[in-house]
C-alpha cells in the first residue's frame, strides 16, 4: 500500500500479512524527506597554520552524515608564494581531500587561496570565476571573493554582479552568502570593503551570512539576521575551547520550508 501525508513524498510499504494500513512497525512522525528541506555543511579555515589530518577527520565525518552538498568559506591550501610546482602540490593534496566526498563541494576563495596575480591565475585556470551564484531548492547561494584585486576587498564589477544577481531574485525563500572574511567587521572599523552595496540589497530580505578568517567563531545578529564568523577546520588555532570560540568543526545547516 501507497502510506503518504499531504506534505511528504511518496513511501511505500508492504508486509505479508497485508497489515501495514491499521498497523505499522515505524512511528507516525513525517518523513524528514520533503521536497523543499535540505541539508549542506559549511566548512571553514583550513590553513593559516594548518593542522594535518583534521581536514581529513572532517571529510570522512561529513560523508557519515551525508548532506546533500558542501560549501566552503576560503583558505583552503597554504599559498603566500609565487613557485608553480609548490602551488600544484597543494592544490593537489586538497583537491584529493575534496575528491573523498560522496557530494559535490563548492570552492571559495581565502587570503591564503588568492593572494597576488600569480595566484589568482592559477585559480582561474582551475576553478574559473573567483565568484558566483546558484540557486537550489528556491534558497540563493552567493559565493563571495573577499580578495578582489586587493586585499579585503570587493571589486566594483564583483559588486555590480551580486546587485543585479539581488535584484534579479526578489522572491527566493532565503539567501546564504559566503564570503572568507568578515567584510562587516571591516567596514565598521572605517574600511572600505565594497561590502556596503550587497549588504544594502540584504536588507529585508531573509539572509545569513558565513564568513571565516579570524580563526574564531563568533555570532552577529544584524537586523534580525545571523551574521557567523566560522573558527577553524584544521586552520591554526589555540584550541582554547567553546569560551574562546576556538575549536574546530564544520557547520550543519538544515532548511526548511
Amino acid at each position: 500500500p501507497l502510506l503518504s501525508a499531504a506534505n511528504e513524498a511518496p513511501f511505500s510499504a508492504s508486509a505479508p500479512d497485508g497489515s501495514l494500513e491499521e498497523r505499522h512497525p515505524w512511528t507516525d512522525k513525517p518523513l524528514l524527506n520533503e521536497r523543499s528541506d535540505f541539508q549542506f555543511v559549511v566548512v571553514t579555515d583550513r590553513t593559516g597554520g594548518h593542522r594535518d589530518g583534521v581536514f581529513e577527520q572532517a571529510v570522512s565525518k561529513i560523508n557519515l552524515l551525508r548532506p546533500e552538498f558542501v560549501v566552503s568559506v576560503g583558505d583552503l591550501v597554504e599559498g603566500y608564494y609565487d613557485d608553480p610546482i609548490q602551488s600544484v602540490r597543494e592544490w593537489t593534496e586538497f583537491d584529493g581531500m575534496v575528491d573523498a566526498l560522496d557530494m559535490r563541494f563548492f570552492y571559495v576563495p581565502g587570503n591564503h587561496d588568492i593572494w597576488s596575480p600569480f595566484s589568482r591565475e592559477v585559480w582561474e585556470e582551475r576553478f574559473g570565476s573567483s565568484y558566483y551564484h546558484f540557486i537550489y531548492r528556491d534558497v540563493l547561494f552567493l559565493a563571495l571573493n573577499s580578495e578582489d584585486g586587493a586585499s579585503t576587498t570587493i571589486g566594483q564589477e564583483q559588486a555590480r554582479y551580486f546587485v543585479e544577481v539581488l535584484e534579479a531574485h526578489p522572491e527566493v525563500r532565503w539567501t546564504l552568502v559566503f564570503t572568507h572574511k568578515p567584510l562587516w567587521y571591516y567596514d565598521e572599523r572605517g574600511s572600505e570593503t565594497g561590502w556596503a552595496s550587497i549588504q544594502d540589497q540584504l536588507v529585508g530580505r531573509p539572509h545569513t551570512v558565513f564568513a571565516g578568517h579570524r580563526h574564531q567563531y563568533i555570532h552577529y545578529e544584524r537586523e534580525g539576521m545571523r551574521y557567523i564568523d566560522l573558527a577553524t577546520t584544521g586552520g591554526g588555532s589555540s584550541l582554547a575551547g567553546p569560551a574562546h570560540g576556538r575549536f574546530d568543526h564544520f557547520v550543519w545547516v538544515t532548511m526548511t520550508q
